[in-house]
């Protein structure tokens, strides 16, 4: 036998014997479970790693156990749950206390704010003492404390009381009900919205919403649990209809009086992003006709609640969507930062409290996320932005007198900071693909770090598949869009795999970022380990990119997102290892209304679907989003009527699965009743599931239940190689 030959014999061998070799190592380690990596699941909670607790005091950081609060410097215990009970003398007011939820509002004196299933208290641990407590209120709709004065604001029984935490607390309203709301969210949690009650810096006075939503339509949910059926409806604003109206109330314990802002006419039109002057004289508010093609920032005087003057307007022939509150300099009360996207970018600007824009802080074509703080000293703000990169997010400086911006972190992954009381240093939680959570404390004015806690041996022992990113060209031919391909376990190059598609795709949104493998989800890792190819590509119309990238879907909701999501296709089709005929697509939400016209627009392409929560016909979506990038529907009857997938229901070829909660809030079940019955009628079939008593995302056990019926789907009807009869 030639030498060449016994080379080849040997390069054989040795091939087959590692692929052996990987193969038995394979088969040792561990398979997934739902009940390992849905939330609902009995075993989630026991794969997850070790969380670090921490908070300042002060500058000074502290780290929490259930247990204990001890200093991070040289880890000296400063009080313990025990030290509380004691403190307390009434154990049975503190069942469900444990220490990992306590705060640290006073930088200059030694207290805790904990609560417990019973009380709200205030420990001081040098005193071992309870300088403050509070019965915790049951049933309550809302709640706001202020650390600063002590008093408690709340909701119950659809009325607004407020408590000095001393005696009986005092009733503001009487008229309220399920059509007047008080004290709680409004505009549906748009712009920001995640509250009704604002305290002052002070604590001393109350700015809280009123909304009156008596002109809203209800929608008829109907609750199950009891043997006869009950009728609980929702007030429900769909698109082009009447909108609750919504006014803004200043209350003054001192004077027991309460002044509402001098507005005007609330008939379509959204109040939003309440701040407070740090003198407490002014209330500012960010208001928006219900066009949402301008924004003004408006200053109230709070004493009387008139209109002192709009100190800055801003337009887009498109949309405006502020949606945050306004942040006052610590050392210069008369000067605040605005967040704006009025060159494309969410980006900061350095306003004085007459409405004069002193300068432009940020600047750049990447977005700045989240305003973090100060820092005092150096007068700079600290800001996280995706400036290294669109997946990216990394924390950075901007001194605002010189305009130096300096990048605080090592550049790479998801970071997330929480900064100390003069913002000199901060606690950096962040993420990589191949590492799931590190803590880091940072400097604020130079990179520095010292790391608290690393770990990236998430699913140790288990049979992980691998998770790739990268980037293809949208249907413009120019901009790039990031994808994440999840690869079966034990892949196998020379195999043909069926590949799901994971959708979302809508505004406000991502589904790929740096951090641990990619965002990819836990149901992704249970269908690689069964087999498939996995693939999520965030299109046009989605967020983090500028507001073009995210506006281009405007008025016409679906097409720019399929065409880049058909991009996606081709690249898939390139892949030697996925079997073209077949794919599949599954979403929620957004997502359940990109899957399902997926599946009708291209339906010799996608031979599977399992439309989760789908927005069918964007006439019954609420106002506020729906009309932000639709218009309504008598403005623009072509995009409505376009976009809506009743008019595609004949359209269905493959197996295509709805699964919605039974009483979902957001995409009301009529979404996907209508398509069943524009089915039935177009004499198309496809499959239908509800969860009584859940809304528009599943908990619990239902979690479980859900990803068990999505794979079943796929497993009965995409797997197969002859499926759906191909």
């Amino acid at each position: 036998m030639r030498p060449t030959t016994m080379r080849n014999l040997r390069a054989i061998l040795l091939l087959l014997l590692t692929s052996t070799f990987m193969t038995l190592a394979a088969q040792d380690k561990k398979a997934f479970t739902l009940n390992d990596l849905m939330s609902g699941g009995n075993n989630y909670w026991n794969l997850l790693p070790k969380s670090l607790y921490v908070d300042y005091w002060g500058d000074e950081l502290l780290q929490l156990s259930v247990d204990n609060v001890r200093r991070q410097s040289d880890r000296k215990v400063l009080f313990t749950l025990d030290d509380v009970r004691r403190a307390v003398k009434a154990d049975s007011l503190l069942r469900g206390l444990n220490l990992l939820r306590a705060t640290f509002p006073y930088a200059d004196r030694p207290q805790a704010l904990l609560s417990s299933g019973s009380l709200y208290l205030i420990y001081d641990w040098e005193a071992r003492a309870v300088v403050w407590q509070s019965k915790r209120r049951h049933a309550v709709q809302a709640y706001e404390f202020s650390p600063q004065s002590h008093y408690e604001a709340f909701v119950s029984g659809d009325n607004l009381y407020l408590s000095d935490g001393k005696g009986e607390p005092h009733k503001l309203s009487t008229d309220g009900s399920r059509e007047i709301v008080y004290g709680q969210v409004v505009h549906r949690n748009e712009f920001g919205i995640d509250k009704g009650l604002f305290f002052s810096p002070s604590g001393r006075l109350l700015a809280f919403y009123r909304m009156d939503q008596s002109m809203v339509a209800d929608y008829p949910q109907v609750d199950i649990s009891a043997r006869e059926a009950a009728y609980t409806p929702d007030k429900y604003p769909m698109a082009g209809m009447a909108s609750h109206k919504v006014s803004v109330g200043i209350y003054n314990p001192a004077t027991q009086a309460t002044v509402y802002l001098q507005t005007g006419d609330p008939t379509d039109r959204y109040f939003s992003n309440i701040s407070w002057s740090p003198d407490e004289t002014t209330l500012y508010v960010i208001e928006l006709p219900r066009s949402q093609d301008k924004a003004e920032l408006v200053a109230y005087d709070s004493k009387t609640g008139a209109r002192k003057a709009v100190l800055y307007t801003e337009t887009n022939a498109k949309y405006v969507h502020p949606t945050h509150a306004l942040a006052f300099l610590p050392w210069n009360p008369h000067q605040f930062i605005y967040q704006s996207e009025r060159d494309g970018y969410n980006h900061l600007y350095l306003f004085d409290d007459t409405g004069k824009e002193v300068k432009q802080l940020t600047k750049g074509a990447y977005v700045v996320n989240t305003l973090l703080g100060f820092n005092v000293k150096n007068k700079s703000v600290i800001y996280q932005s995706n400036e290294a990169h669109p997946l990216r997010n990394n924390i950075w400086s901007v001194n605002v007198r010189s305009g130096k911006r300096q990048l605080l972190d090592n550049g790479r992954g998801v970071h997330s900071g929480r900064l100390n009381a003069s913002g000199t240093e901060l606690v950096d939680r962040w993420s990589e693909p191949d590492l799931y959570a590190s803590y880091a404390i940072r400097s604020t004015t130079k990179p520095a770090e010292q790391v608290l806690q690393t770990d990236s041996t998430i699913w140790q022992g288990y049979n992980v598949p691998e998770v790739k990113s990268g980037s293809i060209v949208a249907a413009d031919g120019t901009t790039p869009l990031y994808y994440r391909l999840v690869l079966p376990t034990d892949f196998d190059p020379a195999k043909k795999y069926p590949t799901v598609v994971y959708v979302y795709g809508g505004p406000g949104t991502r589904t790929i970022e740096e951090r641990w493998r990619y965002m990819s989800r836990p149901w992704e890792t249970y269908m690689a380990q069964r087999g498939y190819v996995l693939f999520v590509l965030d299109n046009r119309g989605s967020s983090q990119r500028g507001f073009d990238f995210e506006s281009v879907t405007f008025r016409h909701l679906g097409d720019e997102e399929m065409r880049d999501q058909m991009c996606g296709i081709d690249f898939l089709k390139s892949l030697p290892y996925v079997d073209a005929d077949r794919i599949g697509v599954h979403g929620w939400s957004y997502g359940g209304f990109m899957t399902t016209n997926l599946m009708l627009t291209y339906p010799d392409v996608f031979k599977v679907g399992v439309a989760g929560g789908p927005v069918i016909d964007w006439r019954y979506y609420e106002v506020m989003y729906g009309e932000r990038y639709m218009d309504t529907p008598q403005e623009n009857p072509e995009g409505y009527e376009s976009s809506s997938l009743l008019n595609k229901a004949g359209n269905l070829k493959g197996r295509l699965q709805l699964i919605i909660g039974y009483n979902d809030p957001v995409c009301v079940p009529q979404h996907s009743l209508s398509f069943l019955r524009a089915c039935a009628d177009a004499g198309t079939q496809p499959d239908f599931f509800a969860y009584p008593g859940q809304g528009h995302n599943m908990t619990g056990r239902d979690m479980v239940h859900l990803h068990e019926r999505i794979t079943r789907y796929f497993d009965d009807y995409l797997k197969p190689l002859n499926c759906c009869g191909q």
